[in-house]
Parts: C-alpha cells; sequence; structure tokens
C-alpha cells in the first residue's frame, strides 16, 4: 500500500473510514486493534477525517515496525503492545527524512491518541509516547491576499458559464468568510439561506457556527444556484456541483480550481487558505475584538489569533504606530 498516496486522497469528502483498506499488510494484532479504536472513535463522535487520520498514522507505524527491511528495526514488532520509546522515535525520524517535520508532528500527535487508548484499554503497561519529544517545524508564514490580486482571480470568472458562476460563488464565499476549504467544499444546500444571506457552516470537531454573506457574495451565491437548478445532479444534497456528470464537486476539485484560476489570473501560489489569513489581518487591523475572530472563524485555540495574519503583522504594527503618535504630540 502506497501512504503517501493515501495522505494525498480527499479526505475531506469521506463519510467512513475503510480500517480493512488502511490495514493492508499489517499483522493481525495491529488489524484487530486499529478496527477497535476505529469503533471507540466512532463512539465518541469523532469526525471521519480525523479518524482517518489517526487511523493512518497508527497504520503507517504498524507497517514500519513490521516491516524487515526498515533501515532502523528487524521487522520483529508485531504488535503494538511491544512498541518501544526507541521505536517510535525511529519512525518519528523516518518520517521527516521521507515526509516533512510539520508531518512527523502530525504523526506524533495522532500516535499520542492511540497510545493512550490502548492504555485505558488496558493493552499497554506503559504508554511510549510519554517520553518522546515533538518534532520541532518551521512555523511558516502563510501571505495574505490583496484586494486586487482577489480581483485578478474573480476576473476569470467572468464569462458566466455555470462553471464561472460557480467558481466566483465559491472565491467570493472564501474572500468573504475567511472559512476553510473542507467547510466551504462540504456545504450543503440546505446550509445556505439565501432569504436572510447566512450560511450554516459545519466546522472542525463538531463546531457548527453561522456566518452572513456581504450582498456581492450573497448574490454571486443566488446567481449559482438559479444555474444549478437546470443542470443534471440538482436533486443532490450538495451545493457544489462539477462541470459535468451531475456528481459533487469535492474539496480535492475546489482546490484544483482555484489552483487553475491563480495561474490563469497571475496570481502565484492561490490557494484557500490565504483568504483566511487576510481575513484574519483585516479585521485585526480595523480593531476587531479577538474573541469574536475566534467565534466566526471556528477556533477554539486562543494561539490561532496570533498564527493568522502573522505575516503582515508589522502592517498592523505601523498603523497601529501612526495612529497613536508616540512622541508626536510635543
Amino acid at each position: 500500500m502506497d501512504d503517501q498516496r493515501l495522505e494525498r486522497e480527499d479526505r475531506s469528502a469521506m463519510t467512513a473510514v475503510d480500517v480493512t483498506k488502511l490495514a493492508v499488510a499489517l499483522p493481525p494484532a495491529w488489524v484487530a486493534l486499529l478496527r477497535d479504536w476505529d469503533r471507540s472513535l466512532r463512539a465518541g463522535n469523532y469526525p471521519a477525517t480525523t479518524r482517518y487520520n489517526y487511523l493512518l498514522a497508527a497504520a503507517q507505524l504498524g507497517r514500519y515496525l513490521s516491516d524487515p527491511q526498515s533501515a532502523t528495526n528487524d521487522g520483529s514488532c508485531t504488535d503494538p503492545s511491544t512498541v518501544t520509546k526507541q521505536q517510535v522515535e525511529d519512525f518519528q525520524a523516518w518520517m521527516i527524512v521521507t515526509r516533512s517535520a510539520s508531518t512527523a508532528l502530525n504523526k506524533h500527535k495522532a500516535l499520542q491518541q492511540f497510545f493512550r487508548w490502548l492504555l485505558d484499554e488496558d493493552e499497554i503497561a506503559q504508554d511510549p509516547m510519554v517520553r518522546v519529544r515533538q518534532p520541532k517545524t518551521a512555523r511558516k508564514l502563510v501571505p495574505v491576499i490583496g484586494d486586487q490580486e482577489t480581483r485578478q482571480v474573480l476576473r476569470t470568472c467572468s464569462a458566466k458559464q455555470f462553471i464561472d458562476l460557480r467558481d466566483e460563488a465559491i472565491i467570493r464565499m472564501l474572500s468573504n468568510t475567511g472559512a476553510r476549504l473542507s467547510e466551504i467544499a462540504n456545504l450543503g444546500v440546505e446550509d445556505v439561506d439565501l432569504d436572510t444571506d447566512v450560511v450554516h457552516i459545519h466546522g472542525k470537531g463538531a463546531k457548527d457556527r453561522r456566518v452572513r454573506l456581504g450582498p456581492k457574495t450573497g448574490r454571486a451565491v443566488s446567481r449559482y444556484v438559479r444555474a444549478r437548478a437546470r443542470r443534471k445532479g440538482a436533486d443532490l444534497p450538495e451545493l457544489w456541483l462539477a462541470e459535468r456528470g451531475g456528481v459533487p464537486l469535492a474539496a480535492n476539485g475546489v482546490k484544483i480550481m482555484l489552483r487553475r484560476r491563480g495561474q490563469r489570473a497571475g496570481v502565484a501560489n492561490l490557494h484557500a487558505h490565504r483568504w483566511r489569513h487576510t481575513y484574519a489581518h483585516e479585521w485585526k487591523l480595523a480593531g476587531g475584538d479577538t474573541g469574536d475572530l475566534m467565534l466566526l472563524l471556528g477556533w477554539a485555540s486562543d494561539d490561532m489569533p496570533r498564527h493568522y495574519g502573522a505575516s503582515a503583522a508589522a502592517e498592523r504594527a505601523q498603523v497601529v504606530q501612526a495612529r497613536m503618535r508616540i512622541g508626536e504630540r510635543v
């Protein structure tokens, strides 16, 4: 099984986790425990995407430790209950080399959950993750996207064919709400109230929120909905339809669409998260309340407002400095 291919799949569109598929080439003890862990995660109402990521990390560890071709072990670890701290560290170092430090960090967090569950189930007497350090990662600054760049992208949707109406509605919604790509991509028809121009967003961790659309965004969504009603697949519950075939447009399709629109508009490295960072930056620049921003963007951690829009922090500081006129009032 190609683990890297699995990681590239459109997990946000998944409604179920196929443990059998993830457990290919794993020893029986690993397969049985992954199946039972998934049952426990489902009972805890964990989203399918989270369950997939957790189970994938454990399956990757199991394949690594049971593979005699792995450079740092003899492939003799066929039972999760025998995993040692050294083996986890070897796997983590391998992930850093073959993937990236950020990927290794994600695996680390998922494996913490796995071994805590094994401890709760009395499958292990000691958690091997307790003294395993998290890999250090450099926090990348995501550049905000200016109004002119957004205009350039929207101009590529000026033909007003079905695909143009759909893409303009998606782009305006991303820009206007600051929502995550998965949140916008997974909207249903029933999530949009065009009488009040309010969208019901299903966020991470089953945290739902309602966000009001601006007039331009509401108009763009309304135009798309009218065109959608005449398309094959109009009876589907998903809001966004693919150009052909009457099937939903998956999150990966939205990602590809944005990349293509960006290339056509001459806007480099266009992706949905840039608008999310821009939303946070402009909110702070206008003096908006941090608590309100957390509610609007679906954040639970106080660290998120500091991270988002960080690439433009100097600009905000200069605006405040000019407004305060420190040293200039005398």
